[in-house]
């Protein structure tokens, strides 16, 4: 057997994202907090406040440059041992704050405000500062990493309880649509069972992902057997670009939008009605709208379907605040507005 082949890489570490706004904020509150200790701390002579404007333009410098030397690290670093990752950032902070501390010194010396420190020394005691500062940055580090495999571990808890509301609802209803068209038409009935196969396969992978165009194939042929059963009372407009955007959602996202659809809408209107489905592509997300009919007095009545409440929750549980699904009513019609993000990166995966 091939040892290379049988190797396992090291897992990836989840190691906390400083590249983006929110983040870069928060470093730099932290390196003032470390600016104002220093500024203030007791048995220096000069002013705090002029030592406060001088320290904290210097931590801001390695703040800054250490950040963005890490974010284009961050990638190789995720692949690595934990202990070398955190060997990796200390040394990485070191050097950046020997190459600030080394001009910071020449720029003082000029100008006449550590006459009275050496070179060496002062590039010491900067890095002996940093190294604390480094090692508490990566306990934060650590803390950072625990909770967010505890988020994921309870997320894939919830996301499981939800699955399994879905699915025995679902699946059911599927199957009585088979069961009523195999003594109505046996090749409709063919075709169904087919469709039906494919639709078993998607729920017991629910809790995956797949393309948003094979989430659609699934949508219409989840359409096609309730179409079979309805007949005439409802019509499919579908509104799609030629090309689908290429983005991952979770197996079965659409489909309990449209059983809602169905169940509420069509079945709910004694002469049935339209269900119409749009999708629109942005440049940062994708919609989806659904409209169906809307009978206020029947639909109070009728309990059938999937929660749009649950459908959201699966949706925060894989992209947190970035999707959304948002309904109302508009002209006797039922509508839904299902908003993907196309920046999957906070996704749970």
């Amino acid at each position: 057997m091939n040892k290379a082949a049988t190797a396992t890489p090291y897992p990836i570490f989840p190691l906390p994202d400083l590249c983006h706004g929110r983040m870069v904020l928060r470093v730099l509150v932290l390196a003032q907090a470390v600016a104002i200790m220093l500024a203030f701390a007791p048995g220096t002579l000069e002013s705090p406040w002029q030592r406060l404007g001088l320290i904290s333009l210097f931590v801001y410098w390695i703040a800054l440059l250490s950040g963005y030397a890490y974010c284009k690290l961050r990638p190789a670093l995720s692949r690595q041992r934990p202990l070398t990752i955190a060997a990796s950032c200390l040394l990485l902070l070191f050097l950046t704050t020997a190459l600030i501390s080394g001009l910071a010194w020449l720029w003082l010396h000029d100008a006449g405000v550590l006459l009275s420190q050496s070179f060496l020394h002062f590039i010491l005691a900067n890095l002996m500062i940093a190294l604390v500062v480094g090692l508490m940055a990566i306990q934060l580090g650590l803390m950072h990493a625990e909770r967010n495999q505890q988020l994921a571990a309870q997320s894939r808890a919830e996301l499981g309880a939800l699955q399994a509301r879905i699915q025995p609802h679902f699946l059911f209803n599927s199957l009585n649509t088979a069961a009523e068209l195999t003594q109505q038409d046996s090749q409709a009935a063919e075709q169904a069972l087919l469709d039906l196969a494919d639709l078993f396969r998607a729920a017991m992978h629910a809790g995956e992902q797949i393309s948003l165009a094979d989430e659609l194939t699934l949508a219409r042929q989840y359409l096609s057997l309730e179409q079979w059963r309805v007949g005439g009372r409802m019509q499919q407009h579908w509104q799609l670009p030629a090309s689908i955007p290429k983005l991952q959602v979770p197996a079965l996202t659409i489909q309990p939008l449209l059983e809602n659809a169905v169940r509420h809408g069509i079945e709910s209107c004694q002469q049935g009605g339209s269900i119409d489905i749009e999708l629109i592509n942005s440049s940062q997300s994708v919609t989806i709208l659904i409209s169906n009919p809307f009978v206020p007095a029947l639909d109070k009545s009728r309990s059938n379907g999937v929660a749009l409440a649950n459908i959201r929750q699966r949706l925060q549980l894989y992209f947190g605040d970035s999707a959304s699904l948002n309904h109302s009513i508009v002209d006797d019609k039922f509508r839904v507005k299902l908003v993907l993000p196309k920046n999957q990166s906070g996704a749970n995966r």
